[in-house]
C-alpha cells in the first residue's frame, strides 16, 4: 500500500465515524470537511464529495442533495464498517480501542 492509498482510506473511516458521532448519523459535507481537517486530513470540499461518492457506491452512506449541498446519512452497514465490526476494501479499519 502507497501512502497515497493509507490516507484515502484513512480519511474514508474518518468521514464514517463523523457519522456515526453526528445527530441522526447525517451531517453535511462542508461538516465532514471540517471534521477531517481537525484529524489531520486537510483535503478540498471536492475530495470529500468524492469520498462520499465512493462510500456510496460501497452502500455505506446514502447522500442526497439539498440547495446544493451534499447531505451524507450513514447506513446500518457504514455503521459497522466505523465500528470495527465489518470491513470493505478501501476503508481503513479501526485500531483497538480507538
Amino acid at each position: 500500500m502507497n501512502y497515497e492509498q493509507f490516507l484515502t482510506e484513512d480519511r474514508r473511516l474518518v468521514i464514517l465515524r463523523g457519522l456515526a458521532a453526528a445527530t441522526m448519523y447525517r451531517t453535511n459535507a462542508f461538516v465532514l470537511q471540517r471534521y477531517c481537517d481537525a484529524l489531520a486530513h486537510t483535503v478540498s470540499l471536492d475530495r470529500i464529495e468524492t469520498d462520499l461518492t465512493w462510500l456510496a457506491e460501497q452502500g455505506l452512506v446514502k447522500l442526497e442533495k439539498s440547495e446544493g449541498v451534499t447531505v451524507a446519512t450513514l447506513t446500518p452497514r457504514g455503521g459497522e464498517v466505523a465500528a470495527g465490526r465489518a470491513q470493505t476494501p478501501g476503508v481503513a479499519r479501526p485500531q483497538p480501542g480507538a
